[in-house]
């Protein structure tokens, strides 16, 4: 017997039908991204609160702060509970944090290489119900183990944010949004919407990369700019002692991993 195709015409679909051609709600509360062109592409208007939003990255030192931090901020001061951060590539740098809204009283920084060791600590802090939101970077998380992380985001209603590299992009998913990245040379992030409930974004959203105080100051200091004097911001002291802007460019140039370099990954 041979099978044939069936049209379906859901133009005059009832109320309350979702159609797969329509952006779709997201089910569950939400929290806004902070971004109102991202909340306008993600169902509900924001990021999803007790599911798992998986975020594919090039490498895991990827611009990501600036993405994330207005939902974190957000999140930790409407509950006043904090925001776990399982096996971060850099030390979480505070001042960067802390003008973006999220103080350092408001993190608990979990320290753990082995992969067993981050996934149990994600687990743990999705089941406190003291904890507002989870970031945590699990590269040779499996299926399995992610099934288990949505269902204990689930139980209290957390904010669960997922890193795993670009190669896990073919890979199934149980997230219920699923996001890469791609960083740009001119410091954009590029914002590709791989999973949503609706059609898929024909392009990228672009998304500022770096914090505005960060981006101002490499504007600042970028090549070919005319260099401003060095001034004094405090008046001599005894002995002639002043205190001058330091050079950034050349403070870069000599150590790559400056910690004003690691701040562009929270800034």
């Amino acid at each position: 017997m041979r099978s044939q195709a069936v049209l379906v015409d859901f133009s005059d679909a009832p109320e309350g039908v979702w159609r797969g051609d329509e952006l779709g709600e997201a089910g569950a509360a939400t929290c806004p991204s902070g971004h109102p062109g991202l909340d306008a592409e993600l169902p509900g208007g924001g990021w999803p609160l007790g599911a798992l939003t998986e975020i594919l990255q090039p490498a895991a030192e990827s611009p990501l702060w600036p993405l994330l931090l207005p939902a974190l901020a957000q999140a930790a001061a409407v509950r006043g509970q904090p925001v776990a951060l399982i096996g971060p590539p850099h030390e979480p740098f505070g001042p960067a944090l802390a003008a973006g809204g999220l103080p350092m009283e408001s993190l608990l920084w979990v320290r753990a290489d082995a992969a067993p060791a981050r996934l149990w600590a994600c687990e743990q802090a999705l089941r406190c119900a003291e904890v507002a939101a989870v970031l945590a970077w699990l590269p040779q998380a499996r299926l399995g183990e992610l099934r288990r992380l949505q269902l204990a985001a689930a139980r209290h209603g957390a904010l669960l944010f997922v890193c795993r590299p670009d190669a896990a992009a073919p890979s199934s998913s149980p997230a219920r949004l699923r996001l890469r990245l791609q960083p740009q040379p001119d410091g954009q992030l590029d914002v590709h919407l791989l999973k949503r409930r609706g059609p898929p974004l024909a392009r990228p959203m672009p998304m500022p990369g770096r914090g505005a105080r960060l981006s101002g100051l490499l504007e600042a200091t970028r090549p070919g700019r005319p260099a401003a004097p060095a001034s004094p911001i405090l008046p001599a002291g005894e002995g002639g002692a002043t205190v001058v802007r330091l050079d950034l460019r050349r403070a870069l140039r000599q150590d790559p991993r400056h910690a004003l370099d690691r701040a562009s990954v929270a800034a």
